[in-house]
């Protein structure tokens, strides 16, 4: 809600620190990482991953709830209704003052909020708990966190429904290429673990010279000249992202080996041998670029095999674990001499046409698809957005005349505060004395 503008009626402004007591969570911080889901309590972090883990710690649990955890350093914040403990200091446990504060109204506003938080320091004292936050009378408050909840229930559940039609595509995908090396895309009739009539196993290395590049070293490296790929870039080019090179060679030295060796020309396949294996790529152009060996397997001079259609097979194959022996038991590493001898089906040359033709068609539809939802996303996001802009400029809910206005519901917090600390003086009060002399 901006500065300037006109605050609806009833209305009127606090500061987060009117409304919010912090606690440092020095003595509720797990204290063995030795985590477990068949553990009861959750151990928490303000951040994207929220529960990191379970323990069965019995000491230190936060029980006063509900709070808000904020991340000191990003001021990232989760609403927490459970009991929990959590994973380092660099926190704060946000609880309200006083039992007139409607916690899930003021965590809402906090989603709205957008802070630059480059600088390294904590923020809740130094700035977060001096931003005004619009405060509208409480019963209006309520019907603003049930409006939300509401819209945010029925946005969530059309956003699980997207997700899982993402999840679906990529089961399709799978399934797409799972057919096109059985030949069941262009075979109506094949039999369970049986190749269609006419189509044969072969050796990889009968269809193709299998290699690698010419080493290059690290002191070989330079700012900018002909691109260096590794997996990342391959990955990048496969799926038609932008591509984000931050290696390079001189063309004095790609010059040098282009007279020595050969290199790698439009039509050759790439295939990722380390880390995310099975990512394969075939060249589009003879724009010149080298790759890291040991890194990126080179399949070239390719007889009697389609490269689309060797590119699809070795993605499937690979990233299914069929057929590919690697050089560690978890599937982490292709080799050149196990690649050489990898069985592959191979139909004729015009049916592999066909096969490719079936694939890109499908998986064309796929990626269309996948763009609207992504996009469907993004709109979600926005939507979100919105609703919570609507609701913190009074525009979400009917206000109602009869409500007691937000000043005199701060006064009362004020009060009802004041009696508190007089009541039960050390840990709450700890935050506001240290809130103090911070500011001093």
């Amino acid at each position: 809600m901006g500065e300037n503008k006109e605050m609806p009626n009833g209305w009127t402004k606090a500061l987060f620190e009117d409304l919010l007591d912090y606690i440092q969570p020095t003595k509720f911080i797990v204290e063995s990482t030795e985590y477990d889901d068949k553990y009861k309590i959750p151990v928490l972090t303000a951040g994207k991953s929220f529960i990191i883990g379970h323990t069965n710690e019995t000491n230190g649990i936060f029980n006063e709830i509900p709070v808000i955890i904020f991340d000191d350093f990003t001021t990232a914040t989760k609403f927490v209704n459970f009991p929990f403990k959590v994973k380092s200091s660099a926190m704060k446990i946000l609880s309200p003052v006083g039992k007139l504060v409607n916690i899930k109204y003021v965590f809402g506003y906090m989603q709205t909020l957008r802070i630059n938080a480059d600088t390294h320091k904590r923020y809740w004292i130094s700035h977060y708990s001096q931003l005004p936050i619009p405060v509208p009378p409480l019963p209006e408050q309520h019907r603003i966190v049930a409006k939300i909840e509401e819209l945010f229930s029925s946005l969530d559940k059309g956003i699980e429904s997207l997700k899982t039609a993402q999840q679906q595509l990529k089961v399709y995908r799978q399934a797409v290429l799972k057919w096109a090396v059985e030949g069941r895309l262009t075979n109506e009739n094949v039999k369970e673990g049986e190749l269609p009539e006419g189509w044969k196993w072969v050796k990889l290395k009968v269809v193709a010279d299998i290699t690698s590049s010419k080493r290059i070293f690290q002191h070989e490296y330079v700012s900018s000249g002909i691109p260096f790929y590794r997996t990342k870039e391959i990955k990048e080019l496969s799926e038609g992202q932008p591509l984000s090179v931050d290696l390079f060679i001189s063309e004095a030295k790609y010059n040098e080996i282009k007279s020595r060796f050969p290199i790698p020309k439009k039509g050759d396949v790439l295939l990722s041998a380390v880390g995310t294996i099975g990512v394969s790529y075939v060249i589009k152009d003879n724009k010149p670029f080298y790759f890291k060996d040991g890194n990126l397997m080179w399949l070239k001079d390719l007889k009697g095999i389609s490269p689309l259609f060797l590119s699809h097979g070795l993605t499937y194959f690979i990233r299914n674990k069929k057929g590919a022996k690697t050089s560690g038991s978890a599937y982490n590493a292709l080799t050149i001499e196990t690649m050489k001898d990898f069985d592959f089906p191979l139909p004729s040359l015009k049916e592999q046409h066909l096969i490719v033709a079936e694939i890109e068609s499908r998986l064309s539809v796929c990626d269309k698809i996948e763009e609207s939802i992504e996009e469907s996303l993004k709109q979600s996001e926005a939507l979100r957005q919105s609703i919570l802009k609507k609701a913190f400029d009074g525009k979400l809910v009917p206000q109602d005349p009869n409500d007691e206005p937000a000043s005199v519901l701060l006064d009362r917090i004020k009060a009802e505060r004041e009696k508190s600390k007089l009541e039960t003086p050390p840990r709450r009060q700890a935050g506001q004395i240290k809130a103090k002399k911070a500011k001093s």
